[in-house]
């Protein structure tokens, strides 16, 4: 059994918004992270992955996301043993400033270039793979409106 998480590349005037988990988190508490979380068991319904992107993004950040694209799946267990298949969309920011909303699991809201993402010392190796594979959908993207 797999518990599903959801996570957003959220892309704004060239900058990722990153969120610092909070302290209080079970998993990564502290740690820098993509926004997202756990869908929710709803029997029968469809598009579940992205409304649970556009929830998750709004109770912790207060902000309204778009265009969201698949970027990458990976599965991972937790500390204490919870198996979890990890989906990471892109999507832009709509609106909505971005703040620590829900302060159970935020401490607070950075934006970073690719650059920084990539060179940062702290940043896990998934982290910086999930922004390149999404900086990576943003240029072909542009490619191909050429």
């Amino acid at each position: 059994m797999f518990v599903v998480n959801v996570e957003g590349a959220i892309r704004r005037k060239e900058k990722w918004l990153l969120i610092r988990r909070s302290e209080k988190e079970e998993h990564a508490g502290g740690g820098l992270s993509l926004v997202g979380g756990k869908c929710e068991i709803e029997g029968d319904s469809s598009d579940i992955l992205e409304r649970t992107l556009k929830r998750e993004v709004f109770e912790e950040v207060g902000s309204e996301i778009t265009g969201i694209k698949y970027v990458n799946s990976s599965s991972f267990v937790t500390e204490s043993g919870i198996n979890v298949i990890d989906i990471v969309f892109l999507c832009h920011h709509k609106s909505g400033e971005p703040y620590a909303k829900s302060t159970e699991e935020v401490d607070d809201v950075i934006w970073m270039t690719t650059s920084e993402v990539l060179a940062h010392t702290e940043l896990p190796l998934f982290l910086k793979e999930n922004i390149k594979l999404a900086e990576k959908i943003l240029q072909d993207n542009l490619q191909e409106k050429y």
